[in-house]
């Protein structure tokens, strides 16, 4: 007798117990932007031939400096805006605090907190303003942001130069040009709010980096033990796997560099600018939970669906183009009082194009970026940024070509990016009707 053949239910729910085989194609195919840049910055380590201590120093003074800004593109990527290039605008609103606590005379952290409070208003109208008009463009949102950007630009340099010392009395020789209108092009930040949040307090990074990847690797050994068994979870499992790898690989190289004794065990990195960070992403984490946070998400799936459910659309769209533009005017503050010198006109220009490419670099698209992605892409363009330099020495006899080279690659990352992302979208959809054929 033949055995009776199963029927198509339990056929069906016996197939979705399967394990899931991890798809490494899939993986590289959605990580191609980082897996170019991982290769580039080795290769480019390799020739750069620059001291350890060097690179480590330099790549944690700019991580610490950058990546506030860098977090504060990912609510509107959650909101289905895609990438914001207005951050510049909420750059300006940070600067324009910043010259008004200089001229004021207020130092120090006390400058530096009155400073990021001065900016909320300016930063709140700011985005109310951006968020009305990209309303205005929906599909068009990046393009449209980018543009304002640039004419936000010439606003602020209508305000610094032309109304400051006419309708707008300032009588600080320190600030203002010998004319007595307009805002000197470059103001020294010594005396003001240099190294505000950076020197309060520092410590030695690899003690600190060995207990963090302590603390993570237990929590992603707890993870891959919990999703290995639960059909649905499964799917997470080789991000766990990864996060295990990379804390164990933490605790060895920080073990290994402190048993060395080298230059490079003394390294410090400032806690205070570091906590910020890490509070910034956990209001990300948290913000992602309450019901605004799942409003950002049906928003950025659908519109539609999202209209129909009954969420005000533009409302929440406003709201997350609000949010991120004082996160950047406060991630341009802290930019600000580590480097110690604002440039009136020009420190603001290429907040946004930096930021945008960071973020790509870590593997966020224009409809997905996470907080892993942005910390990654800001260490991966930052080394590119530190080395290039050396590499093009090196490699040409040339430092200026390693100049060119990483403006290049700041545009090209993004052009790749948004060009990679079409190309996955058409791919998914020709996937998706195969399929239904």
């Amino acid at each position: 007798m033949t055995e009776p053949k199963m029927p198509a239910i339990e056929e069906a729910k016996t197939s979705t117990l399967k394990k899931p085989a991890i798809d490494f194609r899939q993986i590289a195919f959605d990580n191609i932007v980082t897996i170019i840049f991982v290769v580039i910055c080795f290769f480019g380590l390799l020739l750069a031939k620059q001291p350890a201590a060097f690179v480590m120093n330099e790549l944690v003074l700019r991580i610490s400096r950058n990546s506030f800004l860098v977090l504060s593109l990912i609510i509107p990527v959650l909101a289905g805006m895609g990438l914001n290039f207005g951050i510049v605008i909420g750059a300006m609103a940070g600067q324009i605090a910043l010259i008004a606590v200089t001229h004021w005379k207020i130092t120090g952290l006390p400058g530096f907190l009155l400073a990021a409070l001065i900016s909320v208003p300016f930063a709140l109208l700011f985005g109310w303003m951006t968020g009305k008009i990209l309303n205005k463009t929906k599909g068009q949102e990046m393009i449209t942001s980018m543009i304002l950007g640039f004419f936000a630009m010439g606003l602020y340099q209508f305000l610094f130069l032309f109304l400051i010392g006419t309708l707008i009395p300032m009588d600080n020789p320190v600030l203002v040009l010998s004319s007595g209108v307009g805002i000197k092009n470059t103001i020294d930040l010594k005396d003001g709010v240099l190294y505000a949040l950076d020197g309060i307090y520092k410590t030695r990074f690899f003690p600190a980096l060995a207990g963090f990847s302590a603390i993570a690797a237990i929590y992603s050994v707890y993870k891959v033990f919990k999703v290995r068994n639960d059909v649905i979870e499964r799917v997470k499992l080789p991000k766990y796997l990864m996060y295990t790898v990379m804390s164990i690989l933490g605790i060895v190289l920080s073990v290994s560099v402190l048993n060395s004794k080298s230059l490079t065990a003394m390294i410090k990195f400032p806690v205070a600018t570091i906590g910020t960070i890490l509070l910034l992403c956990a209001f990300n984490l948290f913000i992602i939970r309450t019901k605004l946070g799942q409003d950002f998400r049906t928003v950025g799936q659908d519109m539609h669906v999202a209209k129909v459910s009954g969420i005000n659309v533009d409302r929440v769209r406003i709201i997350s183009i609000m949010i991120s533009t004082v996160l950047a005017a406060w991630g341009q503050l802290i930019f600000l009082q580590n480097l110690g010198t604002l440039n009136t006109y020009g420190s603001h220009e290429q907040v946004g194009m930096f930021a945008v490419a960071s973020i790509l670099i870590g593997g966020a698209s224009v409809n997905k970026a996470t907080i892993g992605q942005a910390i990654l892409g800001t260490t991966l363009f930052h080394l590119m940024f530190i080395i290039s330099p050396f590499a093009g020495k090196n490699l040409f006899g040339n430092a200026q070509i390693g100049e060119y080279f990483r403006v290049f690659v700041a545009y090209g990352v993004i052009g790749l990016s948004l060009g990679l992302h079409a190309w996955k979208t058409q791919v998914q959809a020709k996937r998706k009707q195969l399929g239904e054929e």
